[in-house]
C-alpha cells in the first residue's frame, strides 16, 4: 500500500511538471506577438469601441484594415448619430474623411507611428513589447497584459489592459484606465483575420469616400446650434467673456476663458461642402473617441454635431487640451 502511494504521487509530480512545461511564459508570449506583427501581411477587424467619458455611454462600432507597409482604412461609425469618420493612409498621406460634410481633411503625418491606438493590433503588440515592467496572467483561453500607453493624452489614460486570445494571438478586448483605474475606454473585438488580401483599390481616397457617402446621409444645414461649455477646465481658470459674431455662414460664439491657463473656444455651424473637398491641413490627427481632429502645438479643433469647434491656448498642454475638449460634449449649458 506504501509503494502505492508513492507510485501515484511521483505521477502526479510528473504531470505537474509536464503541465508547467507547456505553458508559455510572458516572454515566450511576448516573442510570438512580436514575431507575428513581422511576418503578418496585414488584417480585416471589427469591433465595438465604448467611451465612458461623458454622462452617458457612446458607442461606435469601428472596422479595421491594414495592410503592410503603411496603408490603413479605420472607420469609426456611431449609428444612433449617423456620424461616420474615416482615418486613412495611403501612397499620398494621411486622411480624415469626414462624408456628411463631404470633407476630407489631409495631414502631413506620421500616423499612427507617432502614437499607440487602442485598435490597431500592431499597436498595442508595440506597446506589450517595449513595456519592460507590463503584468502578465494566463488563463484558460486568454494571455492578459496590463501596460503603460503611449496615447497622445497618456497623462490622463497611463493604463491599459489587453486580452489576447491564446490560439491564435488575436486581441479580445482593451480596457484603457484613468489614474484611478477607471475604465474610460473599451474596445471589444468581434472579428479578426490575419492576412487579409486586399483590393487595388481598398485604400484610395476617392472610393472610400464616395461609399462612405453611401452609408451616411449628408448632414442637413442646421439654422442654429446650442452653444456648449466645457465642465472641466484648468484650476483657477474660469469664464471670463462670451461674445456672439455674425459672420456670412451664420453666428459664431468665442468663448474666452481667464485665469492661470487661459484659453479661447470657438464654436460655428459646420459648412457641407457642395462637392467633395480636400483641406491640407496643419498638425496630427487626434482621436478625442467621439471624433477626430487636428492637433497642433496650442490648439485642437474638431467637429462635432454639425458645429466646428477650435480650442486655442498658449498655455495649455496637449493633455490640457484634450481634456477640456472631450469635457465639452458632455455638459449643454453652463
Amino acid at each position: 500500500m506504501h509503494k502505492k502511494w508513492i507510485g501515484l504521487f511521483v505521477c502526479a509530480f510528473f504531470l505537474l511538471a509536464l503541465s508547467a512545461c507547456g505553458e508559455k511564459s510572458q516572454q515566450d508570449v511576448t516573442d510570438a506577438l512580436d514575431a507575428k506583427v513581422q511576418e503578418m501581411a496585414g488584417y480585416k477587424s471589427d469591433a465595438k469601441m465604448t467611451l465612458n467619458t461623458g454622462k452617458d455611454a457612446q458607442v461606435y462600432d469601428v472596422e479595421i484594415w491594414h495592410s503592410k507597409p503603411m496603408y490603413y482604412r479605420v472607420n469609426l461609425k456611431n449609428t444612433k448619430k449617423d456620424q461616420s469618420q474615416m482615418i486613412l493612409r495611403n501612397d499620398e498621406g494621411v486622411f480624415v474623411l469626414t462624408p456628411a460634410l463631404n470633407k476630407s481633411f489631409r495631414f502631413q503625418s506620421d500616423w499612427p507611428q507617432n502614437s499607440s491606438q487602442a485598435y490597431l493590433y500592431e499597436s498595442l503588440v508595440q506597446d506589450i513589447v517595449k513595456d519592460e515592467k507590463a503584468s502578465f496572467k494566463s488563463t484558460d483561453k486568454h494571455y492578459i497584459f496590463e501596460t503603460k500607453t503611449n496615447y497622445q493624452n497618456s497623462t490622463m489614460l497611463p493604463k491599459q489592459e489587453i486580452t489576447l486570445n491564446k490560439s491564435d494571438l488575436a486581441p479580445v478586448s482593451v480596457k484603457i484606465m484613468d489614474t484611478d483605474n477607471k475604465v474610460l475606454i473599451k474596445v471589444d473585438f468581434s472579428k479578426v483575420k490575419f492576412d487579409s488580401k486586399f483590393d487595388k483599390g481598398a485604400f484610395d481616397t476617392k472610393r472610400n469616400m464616395t461609399s462612405a457617402k453611401i452609408d451616411v446621409p449628408t448632414l442637413a444645414q442646421q439654422k442654429s446650434f446650442s452653444v456648449l461649455y466645457p465642465k472641466d477646465v484648468p484650476k483657477g481658470t474660469k469664464l471670463s467673456k462670451e461674445k456672439k459674431i455674425e459672420t456670412e455662414n451664420g453666428e459664431r460664439v468665442v468663448l474666452m476663458y481667464k485665469g492661470e491657463k487661459p484659453f479661447t473656444l470657438v464654436q460655428e455651424k459646420a459648412q457641407v461642402a457642395k462637392t467633395t473637398t480636400s483641406t491640407v491641413t496643419a498638425g496630427e490627427p487626434f482621436d478625442l473617441g467621439f471624433t477626430v481632429g487636428a492637433l497642433t502645438d496650442k490648439s485642437l479643433s474638431w467637429t462635432y454635431n454639425g458645429v466646428d469647434f477650435m480650442l486655442a491656448s498658449d498655455q495649455l498642454t496637449p493633455d490640457e487640451l484634450s481634456t477640456v475638449a472631450r469635457s465639452v460634449q458632455s455638459q449643454m449649458g453652463k
